[in-house]
């Protein structure tokens, strides 16, 4: 890469905390903007939910949400509990962060566990292995079972177009249904979380943010993560376009030959979907000149369950799904 490049990124990067002014006339830079709208979001919603609840499954953008509910009520804690949908086929290094984030700031974690489920028979196994897909129902009995009507997730709109079609506040019926058509207006910042009984609504409070910021904010708040998001040395093998680690829920199958390479994670989620990326970058700003320069969504790019259909995404959504 020349040295042009790299300037050019790292200017395209740099743009992510670029000032702006306020309606006070006070100058905020980019990321400020955005971690006041978060705040702003995060705090109105808890003022008119009764039981709100945050998912948090250790990835870095739930890290993001969950470093910004911090900022938000402090220095009282943080008055929510947190929601994990485990599927059973996680990253070790990230299930351990959550705990100990959990631990750190003292949170009530519920974990929802898709392993049960099919231990007991409510849910069968699918023949690819996935098991992405059979979060909905573990999450929809979550919520009905501790009463939540209101769930901060952090999906943005740039991740995936069926998540760019997705209000900040978003409206699921009473069999935790969306409907994309069906979705109500947010002009000047004013959300709208009324419900019926039976009913909850999604917030999604980093929803305006980029990849791009969320690594700058993450750099700028010195936030820690996993440490597989960071370039390490791992055994892994090719499939479909991906780097898949070797591990107990992902092996390779003939004629794909395991490989160690340097290599990181841009999202984590199930381990038997979830590729990795080659590449050298060890530190957050490494990192947020790397995204500057792809041209992939870290989705599009890494996540096989995004693959089975052009509508994957949309279709989850609209059974219930993050």
């Amino acid at each position: 890469m020349s040295a042009s490049t790299i300037d050019e990124l790292e200017t395209t990067a740099a743009a992510a905390d670029s000032p702006t002014t306020d309606h006070g006339g006070r100058v905020l830079s980019q990321l400020d903007a955005l971690e006041a709208e978060a705040i702003l979001v995060i705090r109105e919603m808890v003022g008119e939910l009764e039981r709100p609840a945050l998912l948090f499954s250790g990835g870095k953008d739930s890290v993001v949400m969950l470093h910004l509910a911090v900022k938000a009520f402090w220095p009282a804690p943080i008055p929510f509990p947190v929601l994990h949908v485990d599927t059973g086929h996680n990253f070790p290094e990230v299930l351990e962060y959550r705990d100990e984030t959990v631990e750190r700031l003292g949170l009530r974690l519920e974990v929802a566990s898709v392993q049960d489920y099919i231990d007991d028979g409510r849910l069968r196994e699918r023949a690819d292995g996935l098991r992405n897909a059979l979060q909905t129902q573990p999450l929809l009995d979550a919520i009905n079972e501790h009463r939540f009507d209101g769930v901060f997730g952090g999906g943005r709109r740039d991740e995936e177009k069926a998540r760019a079609k997705e209000r900040i506040v978003s409206l699921r019926d009473e069999f935790g249904q969306w409907d994309p058509k069906n979705q109500r207006p947010e002009l000047w910042n004013l959300f709208n979380p009324r419900h019926r009984p039976g009913e909850h609504v999604r917030v999604f409070p980093i929803s305006n943010w980029t990849e791009v910021d969320v690594w700058s904010y993450i750099e700028r708040e010195n936030i820690p993560l996993a440490p597989l998001y960071y370039a390490h040395e791992r055994e892994v093998f090719q499939r479909d376009g991906m780097w898949l680690a070797v591990g107990p829920y992902s092996q390779p199958r003939e004629g794909e030959t395991v490989e160690t390479r340097l290599v990181r994670y841009r999202t984590v989620g199930d381990m038997s979907c979830t590729g990795a990326v080659e590449s050298p970058a060890r530190t957050n700003a490494e990192i947020v000149v790397e995204v500057a320069a792809s041209t992939l969504t870290e989705r599009g790019a890494t996540r096989a369950d995004d693959r089975i259909s052009e509508a994957a995404m949309e279709d989850r959504k609209k059974e219930g799904y993050f």
